[in-house]
């Protein structure tokens, strides 16, 4: 039996054998090749993380958490990012997902695993959710801003444009 519960209603099941169109997972791609796969890519950073062709996996929390911790603006274009802004993507995108299998992931609202159980990462968010709240490094108020139609958290002064 295959039971699927989806409250926000975002969601979506697709039955597919062929999943050549999906991307890389985050936590198998190296240095090298995310690098290679970024630099032709002329749109937003955030938008393109999100997109399951470029990364298989990644979600908007650990996105916004991602480039907070590597101090890069979400609407920054991919392409212009320097070698040392994607190796620190890469880096942190990395750690913060490898922390938040550790917790159970993020329990916003509702949200258990499959056994039924809340995770804590939600605890360890540094930008995601703390819209006004003051930015753990700089003190700056912590802003949302949409981008793909997804609420996006960031501080104005650590992740400049």
């Amino acid at each position: 039996s295959l039971i699927y519960t989806d409250s926000r209603q975002f969601g979506r099941i697709l039955w597919n054998h062929d999943l050549s169109r999906l991307g890389p997972e985050p936590l198998a791609i190296g240095l090298d090749e995310f690098r290679a796969r970024m630099k032709p890519r002329k749109t937003g950073i955030k938008a393109l993380l999100l997109n399951q062709t470029f990364l298989a996996g990644m979600g908007y929390i650990y996105v916004d958490e991602t480039l907070f911790a590597a101090r890069v603006h979400p609407l920054a274009q991919a392409s212009r990012l320097s070698a040392a802004r994607i190796a620190a993507i890469h880096q942190h995108m990395r750690e913060i997902l490898g922390a938040a299998i550790k917790l159970g992931g993020s329990s916003i609202s509702d949200y258990v695993d499959a056994r039924g159980e809340r995770g804590w990462f939600q605890l360890e968010h540094q930008a995601y959710g703390r819209e006004g709240e003051p930015c753990a490094a700089c003190g700056t108020p912590i802003r949302k801003i949409i981008v793909v139609q997804r609420g996006t958290h960031y501080c104005p002064r650590c992740q400049r444009r």
